[in-house]
């Protein structure tokens, strides 16, 4: 793996846009897909090379042109690679050994509270300044530009071309940037730039027919307009002439009082369980025409199939944790199984002819995490233990019997208490959990299973404590350099940040106290904040523990997606699964290779005990 970066090549398409049909108004899929794209030029600069050179011409002069730099032995380097990546790829049949991008590197460095534009991270690493000739070239096709004009509009490129390539070799050698991560940003690329799936138009069609239809039978048996759903003051009007008062609330924007009609206020939901039908009735059409999730990714994907395969817009380090996050307004991260819509569309995204899917979901690696990280080793040791159930043992602590009379109602708990209380989740929260579950538990019980599972897990219990220490230290200041978390050398404290085994870092940027206190100025309260991506983020031992297991799986699958992507092609990643596309005649090898993969431990986690579960079909739904 050492040489596969060496030859980088560092390149920069400029294309035709304007004021509707710009990246800030479409997809990137949908931008370079349309009859409408076109290039202008491209800048692009070899390791041979003191400086950029540049070419403007049609497509095949383009293509042409390239040919003389072999890209397809070469790792081709950009600022948002899936965009110019996408060009080589789909436009001009051209397709690099592999892929890295400095805005991806960035973003796992500095971290997601920072801004990764090239003109902010040129100023922020002192390579020089980025230029504004682009703004001179909206609206203009390639043969409206004068000499005059294009040399400009080339200069600008080949210095954003420069920056580029001065920004990788400094992210590269002062930040000493991981060459697994480097490898998961190209297979993140290639799941974009290369895509492996397809989609079933037919069923996408027929899918969205049926929303469309659903919405209707809303409106009919409703009896009213659609325009009095969608308008609060109408809808408030709407209850007012059936006897109802329309509940409110007070607006934490504005400080005024307003309707509480969303679907997530208490008020609302009190009208979904209305004891007059009439009403109940008027508030679940309102909810069923104002979702809108279901009918415009579906005809996202419509759209998408009309022009070709489907690219997984997937975004490296997407969330605060490294994992990756869902993009290109379809968002693959999001296709919850138990929704029956939801799953059509799943049931939509297939393998190619003569391929199938093989979906490979690490099992509780959450919990297997925590519980090994934290030194619970009795916990490690029910994982690894095949005959043995983790979730029984709990339950059977709670009821006080023999694990192995647990019911099935009865492991439902211990499974929920294993999965969800690993994060400090009190008993409240815990209860409402399992009553959107379909269960129901008193608050007594409630409490009752949180002290016995903090009981019979103290070592995780402790982590939590001794996290919150760290946070407090690093608030304080007490510590300086690289002081171990839990007396081990797997997470360390560099000033505000953890840095984890891969040599990134979960940034708490802008760490802060915040203290209430009483009229004779005593403390009464005091709560951690930091600022992230969304703003001000409350922080505390138990969530940041949350933090870093997170962090630490998330480094787990993408070792095993490199590991299996030696032999097969990874098409996505969700949450803590492997979607590939194997060859349907070797399907249960490929499964079986894949399984194997995923039940290998890092050399860094050695005794963390690690499981699967896979399927293989035809379609995403049906694995």
């Amino acid at each position: 793996m050492s040489d596969v970066f060496k030859n980088v090549v560092t390149l920069d398409f400029e294309t035709y846009y304007d004021k509707k049909f710009s990246l800030s108004k479409i997809t990137m899929e949908e931008y370079v897909r349309s009859p409408e794209f076109e290039i202008i030029g491209v800048g692009i600069k070899t390791p041979d090379d003191d400086k950029p050179s540049w070419c403007s011409g049609d497509k095949q002069q383009i293509k042409r042109w390239l040919g003389q730099f072999d890209l397809e032995e070469c790792t081709v380097l950009a600022h948002n690679t899936m965009f110019d990546g996408a060009i080589l790829s789909w436009v001009l049949d051209i397709h690099p050994k592999y892929y890295c991008d400095t805005l991806l590197m960035s973003r796992a460095i500095f971290g997601l509270h920072e801004k990764h534009n090239l003109k902010v991270l040129a100023e922020r690493m002192g390579v020089g300044e980025k230029g504004d000739e682009v703004h001179n070239a909206i609206g203009k096709h390639r043969g409206d530009f004068t000499n005059e004009e294009m040399q400009r509009y080339a200069d600008y490129c080949k210095q954003d071309v420069a920056l580029t390539d001065s920004i990788y070799h400094l992210l590269e050698k002062r930040y000493q940037f991981p060459l697994l991560e480097r490898c998961l940003i190209d297979l993140t690329i290639k799941m974009y730039v290369e895509p492996t799936l397809r989609l079933d138009k037919k069923l996408l069609y027929a899918n969205l027919d049926k929303v469309v239809q659903a919405k209707q039978n809303l409106l009919d048996k409703a009896g009213v307009e659609k325009e009095v759903l969608l308008s609060n003051p109408k809808f408030a009007e709407l209850l007012e002439q059936h006897g109802v008062a329309p509940p409110t609330k007070v607006s934490l924007r504005t400080g005024k009082e307003t309707f509480a009609f969303a679907k997530s206020d208490k008020g609302f939901n009190d009208l979904l369980e209305h004891t007059d039908p009439k009403i109940k009735m008027f508030a679940e059409a309102r909810l069923g025409i104002k979702s809108t999730l279901e009918e415009t990714r579906t005809q996202r994907l419509i759209d998408i199939s009309e022009r070709g395969s489907l690219p997984a817009p997937l975004i490296y380090y997407g969330a605060h944790t490294g994992r990756w996050g869902g993009g290109g307004k379809i968002n693959l991260q999001n296709l919850p199984s138990r929704n029956k819509q939801a799953n059509i569309i799943k049931k939509a995204i297939i393998a190619p002819d003569g391929y199938v899917i093989v979906e490979a979901d690490s099992s509780q690696i959450e919990a297997r995490m925590v519980a090994w990280y934290s030194g619970q080793d009795d916990l490690v040791e029910q994982f690894k233990d095949v005959n043995k159930d983790p979730y029984k043992i709990m339950a059977g602590k709670i009821y006080k019997v023999d694990p192995e009379l647990i019911t099935s109602e009865q492991r439902f708990l211990g499974k929920q208490l294993i999965l969800a209380c690993q994060y400090g989740m009190g008993h409240k929260k815990f209860r409402a959990q399992i009553a959107n579950e379909g269960r129901d538990i008193s608050e007594e019980d409630a409490k009752k299973a949180i002290q016995v599972y903090r009981t019979a897990n103290s070592h995780i219990t402790n982590l939590w404590y001794n996290t919150h220490e760290n946070l407090k230290a690093m608030l304080q200041k007490r510590k300086s350099g690289n002081v171990p978390v839990m007396g081990n050398e797997l997470v360390t404290v560099e000033g505000t940040s953890f840095v984890l085994p891969n040599g990134l870092k979960i940034h708490y940027h802008d760490l802060r106290l915040e203290e209430e206190t009483d009229e004779e100025n005593k403390v009464i309260n005091s709560e951690m904040f930091y600022t992230s991506k969304n703003g001000k983020t409350k922080i505390y031992g138990a969530k940041s523990v949350e933090n870093i297991t997170q962090a630490l799986a998330r480094i787990v699958i993408g070792q095993q997606m490199l590991k299996i992507s030696e032999k097969y092609r990874v098409a996505m990643t969700v949450h803590d699964s492997i979607v590939c596309v194997v060859p349907e005649a070797e399907a249960s090898v490929a499964q079986e290779y894949i399984e194997r993969c995923m039940r290998e431990t890092p050399v860094w986690a050695e005794g963390l005990p690690l499981d699967c579960e896979s399927g293989v079909a035809k379609s995403y739904g049906d694995c």
